[in-house]
């Protein structure tokens, strides 16, 4: 069993900077989990305190049972993947993949037939006789998985191995990811700063910020029901729109007041919920998806009509952002390339009420 334990974990630099808070989180076998969050958030010092390559300040980490905090990394039976790939260039495929093997006295038989069977995996058979200067940055990417593979290990850790790659490739190789997960089956944790990377490959997303937890989750669940602001905010491309708005009795329902007059009906399964804070100021979310056109005999429940005019519009093929301003703040929808708009001229839109969020703006804690 290769369960990962992560108990008040905190890293401390000198002069008393913490760069991990003393977080806690529990990685089950077989699990693929993704540390996602800005630079500086703490997602890679957390994984190579996981490989023993950073020393823990407190707490403790354990793998498959056993507390690591005083074992080398060497001896943690990990295997790492790098943003760099660090594959020895004199060497050939089949010579890198192999010799992490060879320094530990594997038979030739066994060394082969674990190459040959990550090559199978990863497609790179054809390639065990090259040198790593004539392979793409891609075939480099899949050798240093292979590296990993062939070495059978409890735990895989990956720090950003796609953040080299082009926009293209790092579509490609993301699946190839899955695919060898879904293979190989060994728990995973895997750190990037880009949360179309972790929502399309986790089990769980982990969202971490200044050091911290800030929400665990399937990566839909973080999508439909972000716990804060910072969540609300950085799951989600483009990121969601966030309104000043103040809530208001109407009648036997609730209304959200935003700037520039736009008054919009809280969905009355949410009355309830939001009714303390009726007449406090609050922060209005509603993701770019969710402000779209007008559509002909749209029956979704709570729909309601805004018109704006748009700033700034753009075509993307299968879709068409435009953006807005209120008041200064930024407000994007996206629409069917077909619907005709123009900065300048006034677009009708429907904002579906169901996909909308109120945070407190006290403790940025989504209401």
């Amino acid at each position: 069993m290769a369960q990962v334990s992560i108990r008040k974990v905190v890293k401390e630099y000198e002069g008393g900077v913490q760069a991990v808070k003393g977080i806690d989180l529990e990685i089950d076998d077989h699990e693929f989990v993704v540390l996602v969050g800005p630079s500086g958030c703490g997602k890679s010092t957390t994984l190579r305190m996981i490989a023993g390559l950073e020393e823990i300040s407190g707490g403790e980490i354990a793998i498959g049972g056993t507390i690591v905090n005083d074992i080398p990394p060497r001896d943690r039976d990990i295997a790492m993947v790098f943003q760099n790939y660090a594959l020895y260039p004199h060497m050939t495929v089949y010579d890198n993949m192999a010799f992490g093997l060879m320094l530990r006295k594997f038979s030739k038989e066994e060394i082969r037939r674990r190459v040959e069977n990550a090559a199978r995996i990863l497609d790179i058979g054809m390639l065990l006789d090259r040198k790593p200067k004539a392979l793409s940055g891609g075939q480099r990417q899949r050798v240093a998985m292979g590296r990993a593979i062939v070495r059978d290990p409890k735990v895989f850790l990956f720090d950003e191995p796609l953040s080299n790659l082009d926009a293209k490739l790092r579509v490609q190789m993301r699946t190839e990811i899955k695919k060898v997960h879904q293979t190989v089956k060994t728990t995973t944790v895997y750190v990037t700063h880009d949360q179309v990377e972790a929502m399309t490959l986790a089990d769980r997303v982990v969202v971490m910020n200044h050091g911290v937890i800030e929400q665990v989750g399937p990566p839909t669940e973080l999508y439909h029901r972000p716990a804060t602001k910072f969540v609300a905010g950085f799951i989600g491309s483009p990121a969601m729109n966030f309104l000043p708005a103040k809530l208001v009795n109407g009648g036997a329902a609730l209304n959200v007041q935003l700037p520039e007059g736009i008054t919009l009906p809280v969905p009355a399964e949410r009355t309830q919920r939001y009714q303390p804070y009726a007449g406090k100021e609050v922060l209005f979310g509603l993701r770019p998806e969710h402000l779209t056109e007008v559509r002909p005999n749209d029956h979704r429940p709570n729909l309601a009509p805004v018109q704006l005019t748009p700033e700034v519009v753009e075509p993307m093929g299968m879709e068409t952002l435009v953006h807005f301003w209120l008041q200064g703040t930024e407000v994007s929808a996206r629409i069917d390339p077909a619907i005709p708009a123009e900065p300048g001229r006034p677009l009708p839109l429907a904002a579906d009420m169901s996909q909308m969020h109120l945070i407190d703006p006290q403790t940025d804690k989504v209401i």
